[in-house]
């Protein structure tokens, strides 16, 4: 095939010599009407050519490419310490500014989410052998937990903006998972830790896996099962340093809430029946300033005076909350025809729960009065809601307005 083309070359070349040698010897006679010809280059003197590379096909190393990739194999994870997704996320040096794990109880969901140079989760794409899958519900990014390490071949990621290849969503890079497709023998293994601090609550993580796989020289097929559980999971409550919201003695500040439960309007409840079991006696009193059962807070001891006088939301929320996963994958490959024909079925299925909690919140504004109607007016209660004199438990002789919290919101 070459040869053939070089033929062809060559008679085009010497055409071309034909075509212009005739219009040279017809013009000979007037040659003496044409410009000397330019001075032809002093001998010794290299002239330059420009040269226009457009391709190569020299070859290079497989982990030489176009856009720089960084490479993670299981056994680089596993030197690093890298035991989960989140851990990934802290490890990373490409990811920056906010990261979304499994560590945020106050408005988390629970899922890993890669955020390569801070810009925002949903601008980093990541693929499953080069394929894309479903978003996350918050912040639009990836769910990467959702992929244990004992399914993943190796792990790549493009360092640098690939919007041009892949699209908008890539802007800030592109992380590629590879599965586990060929695998030979059986692998059993599995890890645990412990926050062993001897406080009154420890939380532990375990993770377990089993990894399968058979076949020959045309045919592979590979079956993992994956768990992990985060036991019981840490409150803010069992240290010291995150037990209240009130950060003054670390020179910080009160971050507690004043909507207390069973607050009307300046005054509460007094401590024996605040911190304990007890209620006021129904329509007892006129209002709540005439009612024994309600007083001052500042009346009755100097701030600080524990969590009397505000609210420390810090008793509910947790800072590592429980969660657990169970994964399935299986994979078959077949090669067909000597490898002109392949064959391939994947299988994936991965149920998550993640037990986030936040603090109690107020009814704010009166869900039970609507604006503008009644007898009441505009915004009677407008932070909290008011209980009707009809209420047994209303503790006055008409109706009021009560702080009440509810006791926990939790997803």
């Amino acid at each position: 095939m070459i040869r053939n083309v070089l033929n062809k070359l060559g008679i085009l070349r010497v055409a071309f010599v034909v075509s212009v040698g005739f219009p040279l010897i017809f013009a000979s006679n007037a040659s003496a009407q044409l410009p000397a010809p330019a001075a032809p280059a002093p001998a010794g003197e290299a002239v330059a050519e420009r040269v226009i590379v457009t391709g190569s096909n020299i070859p290079t190393a497989e982990e030489t490419g176009p856009n720089p990739v960084d490479t993670y194999r299981p056994q680089d994870i596993e030197k690093l310490g890298i035991r989960n997704a989140t851990d990934l996320t802290t490890f990373l040096p490409q990811e920056a500014g906010g990261t979304v794990n499994q560590n945020i109880a106050n408005g988390g969901d629970g899922t890993v989410q890669i955020n390569l140079r801070g810009i925002l989760p949903k601008e980093t794409l990541v693929l499953i052998d080069g394929k894309r899958f479903a978003t996350s519900g918050l912040n639009g990014g990836y769910d990467i937990q959702l992929i244990p390490f004992a399914i993943v071949d190796h792990l790549e990621i493009l360092k640098d903006g690939a919007s041009a290849i892949y699209g908008a969503d890539a802007v800030a890079g592109v992380v590629n998972y590879f599965l586990v497709h060929k695998y030979r023998g059986l692998e059993i293994g599995g890890n645990y830790g412990n926050t062993n601090l001897g406080a009154s609550n420890e939380m532990g993580e375990w993770e377990a896996w089993l990894k399968a796989g058979t076949g020959d020289d045309k045919t592979d097929i590979v079956v993992i099962a994956d768990f992990y559980q985060r036991l019981n999971g840490l409150f803010s409550r069992d240290r010291d340093i995150s037990s209240n919201g009130n950060f003054l003695d670390f020179g910080g500040f009160d971050a507690r809430s004043g909507n207390e439960p069973g607050r009307v309007g300046s005054r509460r409840l007094i401590p024996s029946l605040f911190f304990g079991s007890g209620s006021p006696t129904p329509h007892s009193a006129p209002n709540a300033a005439t009612s024994p059962f309600y007083i001052r807070p500042g009346d009755l001891a100097p701030y600080p005076d524990g969590n009397y006088q505000f609210f420390n939301f810090a008793a509910f929320t947790p800072a590592l909350p429980p969660a657990d996963r169970q994964t399935f994958y299986g994979s078959f490959t077949r090669d067909l025809c000597d490898k002109y024909l392949v064959v391939f079925a994947d299988f994936k299925y991965t149920r998550s729960f993640f037990d986030a909690s936040l603090a109690a919140v107020p009814f704010t504004p009166d869900p039970f009065h609507i604006s503008g109607n009644g007898d009441l007016g505009a915004n009677f209660s407008p932070a909290g809601f008011s209980v009707p004199i009809q209420n047994p438990f209303n503790p006055s002789r008409s109706g009021t307005r009560l702080w009440i919290l509810t006791e926990s919101l939790s997803q």
